[in-house]
Formats: C-alpha cells, sequence, structure tokens
C-alpha cells in the first residue's frame, strides 16, 4: 500500500504540483509548514510500512563532494529500500573534477545518466545551480554552510517521535552556531512552528544576525547566551553540534574554541534538567557529547541518524511523482 499523496508545491508545471523548487528539494524555506508537515507524514507511512517496488526501474545519482556517512549511506538505503538503484559519482579526486570539469558540466553529464540526483557540495548555491540546469530533481545533502535540508526533515521528524508534538518546545541550539548548516536549516525550519529558541555558543561562533532578523520577522522568541548550564533547565530539546574545523578560515580560531562545550551526565544532573529533555546531534561528534550519556533516555542522536532512511524514501519518492 502506497501512503497517500502528499506533495507540497511553489510552483505549478505540467497541470500537476511539484515539491519544492522546481520540483526539488533545496531549502527549507521553499516549505511552509503545511509541506513540512505533509514530508514528515509521508515519512511515517515510509517508516511503517514496506515500500519496495515504489521506484523500481529508477537511478538515484549520488555526487558527495565533500565527506559524508549518514547522508550518503541513507540515501543510498532508502532508494534500494524502494526498489530502485544507485549509481554514485565517487570520490571527486578520480572523476573529470581533477581534470578541471565545471561543476554545471558535471551536472548536466550525471542528470544524463540518472532520475534524481543528491549533491553534496562546498559551495552555498550549488544545488539550486543545479536544479536549474539539470533538468531531474536534485536534492541538496549539503552545500557548505548554506543549507541541508533533508537533515532538517529528519531533525524535525525525530523531535515529533520522541516529543509526539513540535509546537510548544524550547528548543536549544550549542556549539557551532555560525558555520552549522544543519542549525540554520533546522532554526528556518522552527519559525514555521510556535517554538521558543535558544543559541548557546561562542561570540565568535554566534547564529549570523541575518538569520536572527529572520527571527525577529517571524515573530519568534529567541534568547542567546554563552551559559549553557544556565539555560538546559529550560530546554525541552538540546541540538548539540561539532565546532567544525574544515568551516573555519583560520585555524587559530578554531583551536581557540574547540571544546568550548561538553556535554555529560554530570552536567545534566548537576542543571537538575527535564526528565523529558531530549538531546540530538548531527554526528558526527568528537568530544561534546560524552559517551556515558548514550544508553540514558536523553539521547535520541542513534535514532535520529536512522530516521534519515524514511525521511529521504518519502523526499525521493515524492520528487519522483510517486507518493
Amino acid at each position: 500500500m502506497r501512503p497517500p499523496v502528499a506533495v507540497q508545491s511553489v510552483q505549478k508545471g505540467a497541470g500537476r504540483m511539484v515539491l519544492g523548487y522546481k520540483g526539488s528539494v533545496i531549502s527549507i524555506r521553499d516549505f511552509d509548514r503545511d509541506g513540512i508537515l505533509r514530508v514528515l507524514s509521508t515519512a511515517a507511512h515510509m517508516e511503517a510500512e514496506d515500500h519496495y517496488g515504489l521506484l523500481e526501474g529508477r537511478i538515484l545519482g549520488t555526487m558527495f563532494l565533500e565527506p559524508s556517512t549518514r547522508t550518503r549511506l541513507s540515501f543510498a538505503s532508502a532508494m534500494m529500500k524502494l526498489g530502485g538503484k544507485v549509481l554514485d559519482l565517487g570520490d571527486p579526486e578520480l572523476t573529470s573534477f581533477k581534470k578541471g570539469e565545471s561543476l554545471s558540466d558535471a551536472i548536466r553529464i550525471v542528470a544524463g545518466y540518472c532520475d534524481v540526483i543528491a549533491l553534496r557540495h562546498p559551495w552555498e548555491g550549488a544545488a539550486r545551480l543545479a536544479a536549474e540546469i539539470a533538468g531531474r530533481p536534485v536534492i541538496n545533502a549539503g552545500d557548505g554552510a548554506n543549507q541541508h535540508p533533508t537533515q532538517t526533515f529528519l531533525d524535525l521528524y525525530t523531535i515529533r517521535k520522541v516529543r509526539g508534538q513540535i509546537d510548544g518546545l524550547t528548543v536549544g541550539f550549542v556549539g557551532d552556531l555560525k558555520y552549522g548548516r544543519t542549525v540554520h536549516s533546522l532554526v528556518t525550519a522552527l519559525t514555521r512552528f510556535d517554538c521558543r529558541q535558544v543559541f548557546v555558543s561562542p561570540p565568535n561562533l554566534a547564529v549570523p544576525s541575518g538569520l536572527l532578523r529572520e527571527l525577529e520577522e517571524s515573530g519568534v522568541s529567541y534568547e542567546q547566551s554563552d551559559d549553557l548550564a544556565g539555560v538546559l533547565p529550560e530546554l525541552d530539546i538540546l541540538y548539540s553540534t561539532r565546532i567544525q574545523q574544515e568551516r573555519f578560515p583560520d585555524i587559530i580560531e578554531y583551536e581557540r574554541v574547540k571544546g568550548a562545550y561538553r556535554i555529560d551526565r554530570a552536567l545534566l544532573e548537576s542543571c537538575v534538567v527535564k526528565d523529558s529533555l531530549r538531546i540530538m546531534h548531527p554526528l558526527p561528534r568528537v568530544d561534546e557529547l560524552s559517551p556515558d550519556l548514550d544508553d540514558t533516555p536523553y539521547a535520541v542522536y542513534f535514532e535520529q541518524a536512522r530516521n534519515g532512511v524514511p525521511v529521504r524514501q518519502a523526499l525521493l519518492a515524492m520528487v519522483l511523482g510517486k507518493a
């Protein structure tokens, strides 16, 4: 049994509704509240039932020009669980990029071999460029420090699963809030819901001012702090992030802030957090989350990673017009 029709549109084309931007998933900004909820509903159907064969005969082309474990593998798993196949570009060092081929040309070539493209690229805006020229749906698997919309959908899916709702929660973000694309996407997505947001970071890794203006224009209640212990008792969700060395233009700046916030069981006990607090992390972690949290009820980050499969199943089916 297939899930119900769940395609959200910001455009119309050829008499049918299309998902996101030109039938692609590029930015969470392309989705309103109803569109987000439709994706989450479709993901729930994917998780509840076997949909093998839904994308039989279809090919996903994966182009990962930055390192990836969870996103790459969960995309492949999602496509195969739907009966489709995966064509992976592989190591960019072994492709024609080493010969000077442009991203535009590479997109056009790969689009000729598959039905949908999942692209991760270090350049902000690379996915939107790909959507303009591919002639196929493109799913943004992360473009620099900009957006990571499929991660955002699985984050929202996780929040709703572990808390039963999204509205009415206080969501805290801690760590690299300047360069963290998962944070940027989720902060924007939560403006579609009735949530209070709390940001904890060193001053030089604070949320970008443009994103704060977006919150203010949306009427979102938010707080900025550098004191994690001081805000922990207020939180329903704590979203921890890695300090990303690869995003720093200056290694000295990175060395100054790495390890600024470490979350462990002793910290939670000393702060008397809510029993219902749930801790999320897009992974990989380095030293910001202690392994002594892994077997506590607070930790949901491994479940969060697993949720990438049904969410990406939903998005693949939706962009290909099968859900």
